[in-house]
């Protein structure tokens, strides 16, 4: 395939805030990214308790200082634990209003069971009040929870999270009518980059932290990549 189209936008994308610089999913987290310049920022929802918490793990263990599985507690005993630095685990809201448009949000559903309609019903009201739609994309490996969310808000950009190369390579994002594949480093394919552009889809890859990685990325095609340390992306 032809590499390095200079046409081509390298978008850099702050992996959950600017995770090598901040605790991850955080409001500290958010500021370092856009501080660092990052284009866009990731982080990942889960619904409970009736609200939308950010936070990447099903267990508290890794990222707070609590104890067993987030499902385990209320709302009112997880916004009383540190995240780091002394940070709460923050609400989507909370989140939007820091970011405040300044940069894209790539929201990832994390759980299933209703995170897709109550993100949904969060993105709706904010695009509403004026946040465009091409700073905004949502994306999940859980297919059937980001089908249901596409459906119930088809104007909002979607993505296909992959750890894995499907057989029909990018056809499943097609066929959820999704704006991009976003895949692991892992598995990262010529082929697959090559037929994603020919679909008319961009190809963002997880989670790229050496240089010489993000400069191969850059050789190779990609349209950007989620990465821990986004001021190495942008050097």
């Amino acid at each position: 395939m032809e590499s390095n189209n200079p046409s081509r936008e390298f978008t850099v994308i702050g992996h959950r805030g600017a995770r090598g610089h901040a605790p991850e999913n955080t409001l500290l987290g958010f500021d370092a990214a856009l501080c660092l310049g990052a284009h866009w920022v990731e982080f990942d929802v889960q619904l409970h308790d009736g609200e939308l918490l950010l936070m990447h793990d099903l267990r508290l263990e890794r990222t707070t200082n609590g104890k067993g599985r987030l499902d385990e507690h209320t709302f009112a005993q997880l916004r009383t634990l540190d995240a780091g630095k002394g940070q709460q685990i923050p609400t989507l809201q909370e989140a939007l209003s820091l970011i405040d448009q300044r940069i894209g949000v790539n929201i990832e559903l994390k759980t299933w069971n209703g995170t897709g309609a109550a993100v949904a019903n969060v993105l709706r009201e904010v695009v509403a009040q004026g946040w465009p739609l091409d700073k905004i994309q949502v994306s999940s490996f859980h297919l059937p929870e980001l089908y249901e969310f596409h459906d119930l808000a088809p104007e909002i950009p979607i993505g296909v999270l992959l750890c894995g190369v499907p057989l029909d390579w990018a056809g499943c994002a097609v066929e959820l009518g999704a704006g991009s594949l976003n895949i692991s480093d892992e598995f990262i394919d010529e082929r697959l980059i090559a037929d994603a552009h020919a679909r008319d889809l961009k190809v963002f890859v997880y989670t790229v932290n050496h240089p010489d990685e993000i400069t191969r990325m850059k050789a190779i095609g990609v349209d950007g990549i989620f990465t821990d340390y986004p001021d190495r992306a942008l050097a």
